[in-house]
Parts: C-alpha cells; structure tokens; sequence
C-alpha cells in the first residue's frame, strides 16, 4: 500500500523540526528527556497531521505514526532486553528501559536528533536545509531499513462494520479458542487500534 501522503507529511516535518541538544548526562554522552522531546515535536506533528503512539507488548515497544487526514501509518518495533539498574528494582529498571527504548525509536522513526555525537567538536543548533522533494526521496528509498513492519490499522468502534467480525472471531475463530481476552486482543491489535474502553467492552461479549 502506498504511504505517499505520510511520507510527504514526514518529510516537511523533518525540515522544520530542530536538532534536539542538550539535556542530560549520561554514561559519557548527553541526550535529550523524552518529556523534552515530545514537547518540542508535538506542536510541529500537528502542524503536518502527525500524531504518534507507542504501546508496550510482552517485552517489546510498538511505535505507530500515523497521518490524521489519511489514515496512512508507520509502524516500528524494538525489542527490550531484561537490565538490572543499579540502584533500582525490578519495576524502576523496566520502567527505564521501557523510557530509553521510547526514547530511541521515536527518534529513530522521527528522523531527529536527540543525541549529541560523542565524536563530534561542534554542534549545529538547527538542521542544515535540504531539498523537500530530495528529503523525501531519500526517505523512501531508506524506509525499509529504517522501519520493520508498515501496514495501516483500522481503529475499532462498538456497532461499526468490523465489530460483530471481531465478536465472531473471539468466541468462533479456531486461533481464538481458549486465549484470554488479553491475547486475543493482542492478535486483534496486528490489524486495529484498540482502545482500552473498546476492549472492556469486547470483554462482555467473550463466551467463557
């Protein structure tokens, strides 16, 4: 499926949006806070029809991009090694691995740059200019390396045309039986968004 619109969107927002510095130590380098990150391209994402989500999955984080007039949407997935942290518990060094690999993908989907070069004596407080159409090339041609998995996912609203398909599916579908709802959703989400008041509400309809 063609994604012209999203990449053209993506593109012209990759022009606009400034290389993110300074923020944080960390171990021999500095980035940028996600909370800083999010506030610097939010109002630039909205301007081309942007928007983002990301979703946490087993031991994986799902990064979606999607353009809001379209409907198009870019899909990434990172894998999240289990990491003791010093001085942290079990729950604190998942939650920070979960907000580094955030961190990461949503730059890496993004095109931006939220990390200052280690190697590098001088930094550049926005972006040299490029061609549009050249930009937008180049991101074509890059995207399969860039990006695992693209496809466009239907939202799922109660009483609309895919609803009583996926009520059919939880209780009568062979790959469906016996899974809890929780799995089943999971399976479901590799074609819709699924909100989680959409789910309590499939979660009435499941034959136990």
């Amino acid at each position: 499926m063609e994604k012209k619109n999203i990449f053209k969107a993506l593109a012209e927002f990759q022009q606009e949006v400034p290389v993110l510095l300074k923020g944080t130590d960390g171990y021999g380098y500095k980035y940028v806070q996600l909370e800083h990150i999010i506030a610097q391209i939010n109002p630039i994402l909205k301007k081309h029809d942007l928007g983002f989500t990301q979703l946490v999955e087993g031991n994986g984080l799902k990064t979606i991009l999607f353009h809001t007039i379209s409907g198009e949407t870019i899909e990434s997935h990172s894998f999240i090694p289990e990491c003791d942290m010093k001085g942290m518990n079990a729950y604190q060094s998942a939650g920070a691995g979960i907000t580094y690999f955030r961190r990461y993908a949503l730059s890496s989907m993004l095109g931006i740059i939220a990390d200052a070069d280690t190697d590098a004596k001088v930094y550049t407080a926005t972006p040299k200019r490029t061609d549009s159409k050249k930009a937008l090339n180049k991101l074509i041609d890059a995207f399969d390396l860039e990006v695992t998995n693209v496809k466009q996912l239907i939202t799922l609203k109660e009483n609309d045309e895919n609803w009583e398909r996926v009520i059919e599916y939880m209780n009568n579908h062979p790959k469906a039986k016996g899974k809890s709802l929780d799995k089943i959703v999971k399976d479901l989400q590799e074609k819709y968004v699924i909100t989680s008041a959409v789910k309590k509400k499939l979660s009435k309809h499941l034959d136990l």
